[in-house]
């Protein structure tokens, strides 16, 4: 499976994975990346982020494979600047997201269509996701967003949101094109059906002619779940949630905070190394 590094990819998820709290990737983790694509393999990203939330990173970490976007919605080629696969949101997501807000003026909420950040109901919460991302969004009603979303994410802090969760399953049968997934303790997010990360990941490797490769893939987070499931290695940091550690094939013994994805890079070497040998 490891006979040849030309053959190798792996796929991180950003936030909690690739990126500390800081959200300043580690030099660590750069210098292992670059170690990797110097050597023929190749590497990307699959984050829940937007595309351009995601894209000042490119200025400090190379990637040589298109990326992954809004939790699987848009497979991303940097070099040729366009995707390579997409799927939107049903327009039922419009009014879903409408009734959802209507009932929880607490929840901040956001919307992602192809271009721009579209918040609908602030909150504390909301602004410091857009924080965090370091996006200016705009602020109007659902009705004036533009169509084709990607992706909807409700913020709430973590004790309380369980609320929204319960709004959802409530009437979550009267719209079976629509997913749902928990991306953070604090991020409920709506998306098309079947969509994740795991399916992008199938597409990316369809688009690119990768079907032979071997596919490592990192994550912490219950959005990065169906991902480490169709790589043939799924991986996670000793930070990762509890339904993550069960679903990876490895629990590393560092977390995000420790250069978990450098540690990531130095398995695939000695697999390898240890392949060679044989």
């Amino acid at each position: 499976m490891f006979e040849d590094i030309s053959k190798v990819l792996l796929i991180t998820d950003m936030d909690g994975t690739f990126l500390p709290a800081s959200k300043i990737p580690s030099p660590e983790n750069i210098a292992a990346v670059e170690r990797l694509m110097n050597a023929g393999g190749r590497f990307s990203i699959a984050t829940g982020r937007s595309l351009q939330a995601s894209m000042l990173y490119f200025d400090m970490v190379r990637v040589n494979c298109p990326i992954i976007m809004c939790n699987g919605g848009m497979v991303y080629d940097l070099a040729e600047k366009k995707q390579i696969f997409d799927v939107y949101l049903p327009d039922s997501a419009r009014e879903l997201t409408k009734q959802l807000l209507a009932m929880h003026p607490e929840v901040g909420c956001e919307c992602l269509p192809i271009e721009g950040v579209y918040v609908p109901q602030m909150t504390e919460m909301e602004r410091a996701h857009c924080g965090i991302c370091q996006v200016t969004p705009v602020e109007c009603p659902v009705d004036e967003i533009p169509k084709n979303w990607y992706k909807v994410l409700f913020a709430r802090e973590p004790e309380h949101l369980h609320e929204i969760i319960g709004s959802v399953d409530k009437v979550r049968e009267y719209y079976p094109e629509i997913d749902f997934v928990i991306s953070a303790p604090m991020y409920y997010e709506m998306l098309p059906k079947n969509i994740s990360k795991g399916y992008a990941l199938k597409e990316l490797k369809k688009a690119c002619g990768m079907e032979d490769f071997t596919v490592v893939a990192a994550g912490d987070y219950n959005n990065d779940i169906e991902m480490l499931r169709e790589a043939d290695v799924g991986i996670c940091p000793s930070n990762a949630a509890a339904d993550v550690k069960a679903a990876a094939d490895i629990e590393l013994d560092v977390s995000c905070e420790e250069s978990a994805i450098a540690a990531a890079v130095e398995y695939i070497f000695q697999k390898v190394t240890e392949t060679k040998k044989k």
